[in-house]
């Protein structure tokens, strides 16, 4: 008769080894949205963390956050390893409010800046940086941990927590996005324009949606 060795064994009593490692359970689940620009993940995210009382995570904040500091000290958003110790010197704190999270950057209010056209230009520069993204990702498992969080952004239910409870990948029409990026990009009404009664105007092409046969399949609704 031949003999179990001792993983058989304690797997026949429905004992854990070593072999069979532990998964952390969270007492609240995660929810994590990803989707193109303008498509409304941020809306979203802010609806669902009211609703269930839940921290919206904006990671785009924190990586705006950071252009911004880099902005403000002239660094260049080609060179990873300055970025990287200016990252590690900065603190970004989210505060959840009612109308959105108020961001602030090493104790500064920073939440109306960072939405600015030339931040979110420098933050698509920063966030190219592998070693870069590898540390916010780090960052943002950390302040997600515990669940209780909705996360929006670049590779949330991928590269930050494939784990996630909840994925919702969100799209939304080109017209539709399109619309949503002018409103972001809009520039706010200057006093000479005021005086003058002239509203500044942004226009932006929109490409024709590509044919269903070249359309990529996108990630569908999980949980």
């Amino acid at each position: 008769m031949r003999k179990g060795n001792k993983q058989d064994d304690a797997a026949a009593r429905g004992l854990r080894t070593p072999t069979q490692p532990e998964t952390k359970k969270r007492q609240r689940p995660v929810i994590a949205i990803d989707g193109p620009a303008g498509a409304g993940k941020r809306t979203l995210a802010a609806h669902l963390a009211r609703r269930f009382g839940f921290l919206n995570l904006e990671t785009g904040a924190m990586y705006r956050a950071l252009a911004l500091k880099a902005i403000d000290n002239d660094y260049d958003f080609e060179e990873e390893a300055p970025l990287m110790d200016l990252a590690v010197h900065t603190r970004i704190t989210l505060e959840p409010q009612l109308e959105g999270n108020r961001v602030l950057l090493d104790g500064m209010d920073v939440s109306r800046r960072i939405r600015e056209t030339d931040v979110t230009n420098a933050a698509s520069k920063v966030s190219v940086h592998p070693q870069l993204r590898a540390w916010m990702v780090q960052q943002q498992r950390a302040l997600g941990e515990a669940g209780g969080v909705v996360m929006e952004g670049r590779d949330i239910g991928t590269a930050v927590f494939p784990d996630a409870e909840v994925k919702i990948f969100l799209d939304a029409a080109p017209e539709v996005r399109g619309a949503a990026v002018i409103v972001k990009l809009r520039p706010r009404p200057s006093p000479l324009g005021q005086l003058s009664g002239r509203t500044p105007r942004v226009s932006l092409l929109i490409p024709s949606p590509p044919s269903s046969s070249a359309s990529p399949k996108r990630p569908s609704f999980a949980s």
